[in-house]
């Protein structure tokens, strides 16, 4: 016995292709296709890690969990720099906008959802100025890190990002996470410590310190980033 087709070949752009199959026990299984990382029986060319993306994390929340009270105290002076930093990332052809948000164990939410969940919470002030633009991407997640579990490592790789502008809550949590993974991964790292918010200020400090001292990354504000 073996697999059946599913999903046909859909071109996602230049030498990517997806689809998917259903195999004898009736899961389906994904594949895809980059030709830009195929050998043709020679050694493959590096490809140059030019561009920057800027990762905005967890942003879409209701602020009904425990804490909520203490990160939105936090959450409020960021959100106006951050919202500067994502329209300027947009006008960049150099920059690539990604979300990366908690789908809170609903694994039947997608983006719009999670949006509409976050509007209708306790502070839908921190969340409306800062909604996702329709065209950037979005990957949910289910742990602290944005890599744990999601496509974001190789929609990097495939998009030639070398810089990740990590931004978002909470910083002493999956902000943090997120920088420890991006670091193993060779990821050059800026950090704007006016876009990132904590629920303890000593450990979201802290957070910072070992970003900058244990993952070398460069902790800049955000009116020189993308300027």
């Amino acid at each position: 016995m073996g697999v059946t087709p599913f999903d046909k070949p859909t071109g996602r752009g230049p030498g990517f292709v997806t689809a998917s199959v259903r195999d004898p026990f009736g899961n389906i299984l994904g594949v895809m296709i980059d030709q830009h990382g195929i050998s043709r029986g020679r050694p493959e060319k590096v490809r140059a890690m030019t561009k920057s993306a800027l990762v905005v994390i967890d942003m879409l929340n209701p602020y009904d969990h425990k804490d909520a009270d203490k990160l939105t105290r936090h959450v409020a002076p960021i959100v106006e720099p951050l919202a500067g930093l994502v329209a300027r990332a947009r006008e960049r052809d150099d920059v690539e906008l990604i979300y990366v948000n908690d789908n809170y164990g609903d694994f039947s939410a997608d983006r719009h959802e999670l949006e509409k969940r976050a509007m209708e919470g306790e502070r839908p002030d921190l969340v409306e100025p800062i909604l996702p633009p329709a065209e950037c991407a979005f990957l949910p997640k289910v742990r602290h890190s944005a890599f744990f579990g999601t496509s974001l490592e190789y929609l990097l790789t495939h998009l030639e990002v070398g810089t990740v502008v990590l931004t978002g809550q909470v910083t002493e949590q999956c902000v943090l996470y997120s920088a420890l993974d991006a670091y193993v991964r060779h990821v050059d790292l800026t950090v704007p410590p006016d876009c990132v918010a904590a629920i303890h200020e000593d450990l979201g400090e802290a957070a910072l310190r070992m970003m900058e001292r244990n993952m070398s990354a460069s902790l800049t504000p955000s009116r020189e980033i993308f300027a």
